[in-house]
């Protein structure tokens, strides 16, 4: 069950309106590292969880409060658009510098939304659940969650750097701040799980069953060998049950494929003998 607090839980307050910035904003709010990506992701992993119960309940904490950064977001695109001058904007964005500059404000928040905000990109791509993760494996999903974060909170940074509005920054150094918050989260909870089953996810799957000539070794699969310079080229894997490779030239190992006609019915190309 959920409860609404009317307060937001924190300030969400321009100092005054920005129709173009209000685009840029939708970004953080319904694009592929936004606030509704993460609010989906960690409340179907809860509802989803089938582990310890110390990890449903952060799981749907820290969900919900993703649930109050949406309205947040929503409330500051609302008030950026506060009374928008949309032929103004329009006007000036047909100067082909100032439209280099300001990006034009999105028609569709006042034609469409009644100067509100959507639950799209700011490039007016709507929301898409595939956008989020919940496979289950709470290590998988959880690394996938800190990247969530480390891409959301880069664009929130670099949102915060597109504006002087006073009130917008304030409102963006809480969420940067809570992303830094949730980072060492994620990094935690992954730190406890890999002390518990190791560091390759899934722990579960017999390694009797997997090649282990090549499950460490790094292939140059490409022109160059700076690669075999990194950290991930010589000594001790990172699971510690063995030792890192580099194969400067790998060969191929399969068959070269040929493939049998098919069947008539699908009326594809014939062969035809030479």
């Amino acid at each position: 069950m959920f409860y609404h607090v009317k307060e937001l839980q924190y300030r969400a307050k321009p100092d005054k309106p920005d129709p173009v910035y209000a685009k840029k904003l939708q970004e953080v709010l319904g694009g592929q590292y936004g606030e509704i990506s993460v609010m989906m992701q960690y409340l179907f992993q809860g509802w989803n969880c089938r582990a310890e119960s110390k990890y449903r309940d952060m799981l749907l904490d820290i969900g919900t409060e993703e649930i109050a950064h949406v309205e947040m977001l929503a409330t500051m695109i609302a008030q950026l658009l506060d009374k928008a001058p949309v032929e103004e904007q329009e006007n000036a964005a047909k100067d082909p510098v100032i439209e280099s500059v300001m990006g034009g404000m999105n028609p569709q928040h006042a034609i469409v939304n009644g100067l509100g905000a959507s639950p799209n990109d700011s490039a007016g791509y709507p929301w898409n659940a595939r956008y989020t993760i919940a496979s289950g494996n709470l290590l998988a999903d959880f690394r996938a969650n800190l990247n969530a974060e480390s891409q959301g909170r880069l664009q929130v940074v670099r949102l915060y750097e597109m504006t002087d509005d006073a009130g917008v920054r304030d409102m963006l150094s809480f969420l940067i701040a809570r992303d830094t918050m949730h980072q060492n989260q994620w990094l935690a909870a992954i730190a406890e799980l890999e002390e518990k089953e190791g560091k390759v996810t899934p722990s579960t799957f017999e390694r009797q069953y997997e090649k282990s000539d090549v499950a460490y070794t790094f292939m140059n699969c490409s022109e160059g060998q700076d690669s075999q310079t990194g950290r991930w080229a010589s000594g001790p894997s990172m699971d510690g049950l063995s030792q890192f490779n580099y194969d400067p030239n790998p060969k191929a190992q399969g068959q070269n494929p040929t493939l049998n006609p098919a069947p008539g019915y699908i009326h594809g190309t014939p062969k035809f003998n030479q």
